[in-house]
């Protein structure tokens, strides 16, 4: 997400449309879109306020309402491709996922389809 323009850029505009300039010419001026200084000055004028309004924050994964479901499925199906666990939470959960928020969920819990290389030999022939 790109980074928002800084206070003293917002004080300029303030300060050249009450010396006069319409909020257009000191975008202008400024090099800004037109309906950004518009913006800055609805803000000004209601709120006295130049700073940025804060952002959005974090959004949740929706994989986290089913987190004891996901990490229950892996622990009885360990061999389960990340595909095959995309199926099932479609059809038996109706959550719509990805193949990359379904691997995000795990890493994000520690939890690793790394096969046990000795577990996996085959006995002597």
């Amino acid at each position: 997400m790109a980074k928002g323009y800084s206070k003293d850029l917002r004080v300029r505009v303030v300060e050249l449309v009450e010396s006069g300039e319409s909020a257009r010419e000191a975008a202008r001026i400024l090099n800004l879109g037109a309906s950004t200084t518009i913006r800055w000055m609805d803000r000004w004028r209601k709120t006295g306020d130049v700073n940025a309004k804060p952002g959005g924050g974090h959004s949740r994964s929706p994989l986290e309402q089913h987190k004891q479901w996901l990490i229950e499925l892996i622990a009885t199906e360990p061999d389960l491709t990340l595909d095959e666990i995309r199926v099932r939470l479609r059809s038996q959960r109706r959550q719509k996922a990805g193949i990359g928020s379904i691997w995000r969920f795990f890493d994000r819990h520690d939890i690793t389809f790394k096969k046990n290389i000795a577990r996996r030999r085959a006995g002597s022939a």
